[in-house]
């Protein structure tokens, strides 16, 4: 391990921005946050390791060469932003229509309304895979973290990568899906529901418009 000292410095900088990114606010934080809340624990782990798989995804394709790639498909780029603004747009109708459920719609058991397991991990796979900023955020920690002249330590950042991601989205889930929080989300359910379509709308609406 000891020739990864001379790189460490550059490796903490680009996990640092890792985290940075990971941890802030996004569609994939705020719907596993909302799931978690919503319908408990292992529905808010499934969702995060949807995204945990999108998210890697990225890193290997960029860790291939990604950006060469980019510069000759160019437009497969455009139609993927397309699809993740439209996916983002179709979330935001999603929690628009769970916000305006009555009460009364709402009274059965916690795990008799969750979507299966299956399904939440797609939905946080195609979160991250149709997010093309989520690319660009690879490519950057890939050429941040990686000197030119040692190609070795590229394993060395994506699985340290992995590591504080597993931390990040499987904390948040595991976090917000304890029982106070389901107290808190029962009594402000419509509110958090409107807060989340609200943003998953603007997160939509930003990517469709945005200069790639």
């Amino acid at each position: 391990m000891s020739y990864l000292l001379p790189y460490l410095p550059q490796l903490m900088v680009a996990w640092g921005a890792y985290i940075i990114a990971t941890a802030s606010p996004g569609p994939a934080i705020v719907a596993i946050i909302g799931t978690s809340i919503g319908h408990g624990r292992n529905a808010g782990l499934a969702l995060a390791f949807g995204v945990l798989t999108g998210s890697y995804t990225w890193a290997m394709l960029a860790a291939a060469g990604l950006s060469a790639l980019i510069r000759t498909y160019g437009n497969a780029l455009f139609v993927l932003k397309i699809a993740g603004g439209l996916y983002l747009l179709w979330l935001a109708f999603k929690a628009l229509k769970a916000a305006m459920r009555k009460e009364a719609d709402n009274v059965l058991p916690l795990e008799k309304q969750s979507p299966s397991l299956r399904r939440l991990y797609l939905k946080g796979l195609g979160i991250h895979l149709t997010n093309p900023k989520a690319i660009f955020s690879w490519l950057t920690l890939v050429s941040l973290g990686t000197p030119q002249d040692a190609p070795h330590v590229m394993p060395v950042l994506i699985g340290g990568c992995m590591v504080l991601g597993v931390v990040i989205f499987m904390g948040f889930a595991l976090l917000f899906s304890i029982e106070p929080v389901h107290r808190g989300y029962r009594k402000a359910r419509r509110g958090i529901e409107a807060a989340m379509a609200g943003f998953f709308a603007f997160a939509g609406f930003k990517l469709l418009t945005a200069r790639l």
